[in-house]
């Protein structure tokens, strides 16, 4: 008899982690009242990053662990979050980033953002018009502000009630300098990832150094841009404040394929740090 109180007190136990995991109360607690000033409905823009390429084990989107609105409990992205607090945004997070993207196709998905007449966008662009073959191909920085602004101009217009959240550009180079000696990043790297960045990953030769240096500055140049991009737009933007670029992020943060790409801790990081204080409760 002791024996099967046990196994019915241990299932009992299973069942309440469960719940827990869920990110439910205890068995028969009532749902949050529901918050009237958020979302719902939402969609990503941007690129791999927000796709989330690579963080699924296999170097293709794996859009439910992105940071915006993915579904995994790794992760508890922005989508996640506000359905804690909205079950209206439930199934209604749509995302729409595009592996490889530059700036020059953003209007392209924010066109399907206003179809989908969301309440709330996630803007997240910029790695890949930095990511080129050469450090002389990267997207001027007028080009990408011309860009960026006829994308949130369409967001404007079609949807001038949504709210938006512009996000800035990781620091890329953060990635060079923690990963340059790793053995397995260097191979990784060697197949073409980002050139203009990590071509010739060991090297510290004058070339190879002034060549990192302008990344980082075009990404700085390019966050200048995203900022003020944003505050033109109006009050409905609200921008990162730099808390992307400003993470400090380690090797454990991105895949063991590509050694570049955030896996499922990397994008946590990036939810986490993101999150607009306007919607934490």
């Amino acid at each position: 008899m002791r024996r099967r109180w046990t196994t019915v007190l241990l299932a009992l136990a299973a069942i309440a982690a469960l719940a827990c995991e869920e990110g439910g109360g205890a068995i028969g607690d009532p749902d949050p009242t529901p918050r009237g000033d958020l979302p719902s409905s939402m969609a990503a823009l941007g690129d791999s990053i927000t796709s989330g390429f690579g963080a699924c084990l296999t170097l293709i989107a794996c859009t439910r662990h992105s940071w915006s609105t993915g579904e995994s409990l790794q992760v508890n992205s922005h989508y996640r979050r506000l359905r804690k607090a909205n079950k209206a945004i439930d199934d209604k997070a749509y995302n729409y980033s595009v592996p490889g993207a530059r700036v020059s196709g953003l209007q392209a998905q924010a066109n399907k953002a206003v179809r989908a007449k969301v309440e709330y966008v996630t803007v997240l662009i910029g790695a890949n018009d930095v990511c080129r073959d050469r450090v002389e191909n990267m997207t001027p920085v007028d080009d990408f502000r011309q860009d960026l602004d006829k994308a949130l101009g369409t967001l404007k217009k079609g949807l001038p009630k949504a709210r938006v959240l512009v996000v800035s550009i990781p620091d890329l180079n953060r990635l060079w300098e923690i990963g340059h000696t790793e053995a397995r990043a260097v191979r990784a790297w060697s197949n073409g990832i980002c050139p203009a960045l990590l071509a010739n990953p060991t090297s510290t030769a004058g070339p190879d150094a002034s060549r990192r240096s302008a990344v980082g500055k075009r990404v700085d140049a390019y966050n200048s841009q995203l900022a003020a991009a944003c505050k033109a737009y109006g009050s409905r933007c609200e921008y990162d404040k730099g808390a992307a670029h400003k993470v400090k992020f380690t090797l454990d943060m991105v895949n063991r394929l590509d050694w570049f790409h955030p896996d499922s801790d990397g994008q946590k990081k990036l939810a986490e740090v993101t999150y607009p204080g306007q919607f934490q409760s």
